[in-house]
């Protein structure tokens, strides 16, 4: 059997709210305000199980399984001169995998299924923290820039920060260097458009995501489709992904390793990445696509890909999914997730997980792996923050550990799982982004990354505070209505 396949979708609960399948709660008729809940509770299931698309069942995959979802191959490998030889695949795997490890390969092999998607060898891969030191390394990069900068982001603020950063790319254009940016229109709806006709009117070309006017995309027009994906490529040689937007959000960092003294001012919590070699070119491809599916001005592709050179010994996967495609990056965490056996650490801004994730970090604790969230408090979006809560009691209940982060609004999108499968982008872990967003993330292979993110998770643990379950369970009763109702909005969050 093959373990991605799509299985028949599970038989719809059609019993009344008091059913316990349902996980409603019991609510009686004719009490008011509860009955208007109910019914909009009704008309929101309704809608969703008529109309709104659906994550794919995933068949748990078999030990052993790997080679055979390739049908019999090994998993490929590619580095800046091309297709890496089977055995020299095997033996970079068997580098990475650290003492007491042998299933890297067919773990890599079921993700390749899963994902479409080559390893990539030969790459160099910086962890970077919270916003000055991404906008520090970034700014760096674009100053250094001889003839191309591709900035695709969710947000670009017209705020001091925002003001600095869109300086430099001018500055850069006027110099003859080429400048795109890719923008989301909603992400960015409370920019004013001044602050990019400047931009445009230096020389630098730019896109907006699927403008929220319907008659810009006659025929094409999707509102609730965002590019939420955070990419910089500069001259092709050195790319960045993870969660920062640009704003002055980040101006500042959180209690992120931060020195003992007086705390004045707190940024968000964040990951970004910075790589060079081959995984960069994969990063322009996904912009490159994005553009040219959008602005008639496509790009010359020619030139923005220059010839590769290997940079480190960094193993990566570099994986985009979108509306419409195979949920490319969903896949790869339950896989992920399913074929843990140690640990489990995930990072998630905003977590409103499916049903299947959940079941997949359960069924993880019942087997005796630890598995840690790292969740926040300080929130954006309280509507998220009620969805999200929703699931923290079955979550407990089954021995998953759940910490919230303490004063700073967290938005970092990492896991580490066994300290050899690591990931950092654009994805939290909840159905817009797996469903109506265009991300991006980077998994990273091998123990040597994986305890930098170990080390990080633990840092950040530091300044969090455990989840008593005991404690959670005397939440009032109108916190379980509200996040009853909020899980029914998931869809559209």
């Amino acid at each position: 059997m093959d373990p991605l396949r799509l299985a028949p979708p599970p038989a719809l609960v059609t019993g009344p709210p008091s059913t316990p399948a349902s996980g409603w709660p019991v609510l009686a008729a004719g009490t008011g305000p509860r009955a208007l809940i109910l019914v909009l509770a009704l008309v929101l299931t309704l809608v969703q199980l008529l109309g709104c698309q659906r994550l794919p069942e995933l068949v748990p995959p078999r030990p052993g399984q790997g080679q055979q979802a390739l049908g019999g191959a090994l998993p490929a490998m590619e580095d800046s001169r091309g297709q890496v030889a089977p055995q020299a695949a095997q033996a970079l795997l068997a580098c990475r995998m650290g003492p007491g490890r042998n299933d890297l390969q067919d773990r890599a092999a079921l993700e390749e299924a899963a994902t479409g998607r080559p390893l990539l060898a030969g790459n160099r891969v910086t962890l970077l923290f919270d916003g000055p030191q991404t906008m520090a390394a970034m700014s760096a990069a674009v100053s250094a820039a001889r003839s191309s900068i591709h900035l695709e982001t969710y947000i670009f603020d017209a705020d001091p920060l925002g003001q600095a950063f869109a300086d430099l790319l001018i500055a850069k254009q006027r110099e003859g260097v080429q400048v795109h940016i890719l923008y989301d229109a909603v992400g960015t709806l409370g920019t004013p458009a001044a602050f990019f006709t400047r931009m445009a009117d230096a020389g630098i070309q730019l896109c907006a995501f699927h403008p929220v006017n319907p008659l810009r995309r006659l025929g094409r027009w999707r509102i609730n489709h965002r590019d939420h994906r955070k990419i910089l490529v500069v001259d092709g040689r050195i790319g960045f992904t993870g969660g920062a937007n640009i704003s002055s959000s980040y101006r500042h960092g959180s209690l992120f390793r931060r020195k003992a003294g007086p705390v004045t001012s707190l940024g968000w919590r964040d990951t970004h990445l910075r790589l060079e070699g081959p995984a960069v070119a994969a990063l322009q491809w996904l912009f490159v696509d994005t553009w040219n599916s959008q602005d008639p001005r496509r790009l010359d592709q020619a030139s923005d890909f220059p010839p590769g050179r290997d940079a480190g010994d960094q193993i990566v996967r570099v994986v985009g999914s979108q509306p419409g495609s195979d949920f490319e990056i969903y896949r790869a965490y339950v896989l992920a997730m399913e074929q843990a056996t140690r640990s489990i650490h995930l990072t998630s801004a905003y977590f409103v997980p499916d049903a299947q994730i959940v079941k997949a970090l359960t069924a993880a604790a019942g087997r005796g792996v630890e598995v840690q969230i790292l969740l926040t408090t300080v929130t954006d979006s309280s509507l998220v923050q009620h969805a999200s809560q929703s699931h923290y009691q079955e979550l407990l209940d089954s021995g998953v550990r759940l910490y919230l982060l303490n004063r700073s609004v967290l938005h970092a999108k990492t896991a580490v799982i066994d300290g050899t499968w690591s990931t950092v982008g654009s994805t939290n872990l909840d159905l817009r982004s797996f469903l109506h967003n265009r991300e991006v993330n980077v998994i990273v292979l091998g123990d040597t990354f994986g305890r930098e993110m170990e080390a990080a998770f633990q840092e950040d643990l530091r300044n969090a505070t455990e989840l008593d379950p005991a404690i959670w369970r005397q939440r009032p009763r109108s916190d379980h209505l509200k996040e009853w109702a909020a899980r029914l909005l998931s869809y559209w969050l």
